[in-house]
């Protein structure tokens, strides 16, 4: 195995949330940045903490309809066919994206080149007029 491929995984899970959809103290649990390693415990569900995440939201959370899940999906093969990566799965929900892609590529910049296509395409079929972006900040990429 060269040490090129020794550097990077077979794929990677890349998923993305809607703005304002899964905020901290929410019944499902979250997670930030010190409990963020593999088989570490969700912060539990605080409700006090989910009014105070909801009133600091800017605008409304952001919910895909069936136009942007069909424009994110396309984007989502687009920037894969332009940068050979290997798509594996897409799955667009109303709330977040899941992504497999197989890259020989920094997941940083995979996620940061998604989520910048995805909001083009929507804004390009006229379901995004916003200028503001959809997406949350950040992002999740688990090596596979």
């Amino acid at each position: 195995m060269s040490s090129s491929h020794a550097r990077f995984p077979l794929a990677y899970l890349i998923t993305f949330r809607c703005y304002g959809t899964w905020l901290h103290g929410d019944e499902r649990g979250s997670t930030d940045r010190f409990r963020n390693a593999y088989g570490s415990r969700h912060i539990d569900p605080t409700p006090s903490w989910l009014a105070v995440k909801t009133r600091r939201l800017k605008r409304p959370p952001v919910a895909l309809d069936a136009p942007r899940r069909r424009a994110v999906e396309a984007a989502v093969r687009e920037i894969c066919d332009a940068r050979a990566w290997n798509l594996v799965a897409v799955n667009v929900r109303t709330n977040h994206v899941h992504t497999v892609i197989s890259a020989h590529s920094d997941p940083e910049g995979m996620l940061t080149a998604l989520k910048a296509t995805a909001t083009r395409h929507m804004r390009e079929a006229g379901c995004w007029p916003n200028d503001q972006s959809p997406w949350a900040r950040g992002g999740s990429r688990r090596y596979l």
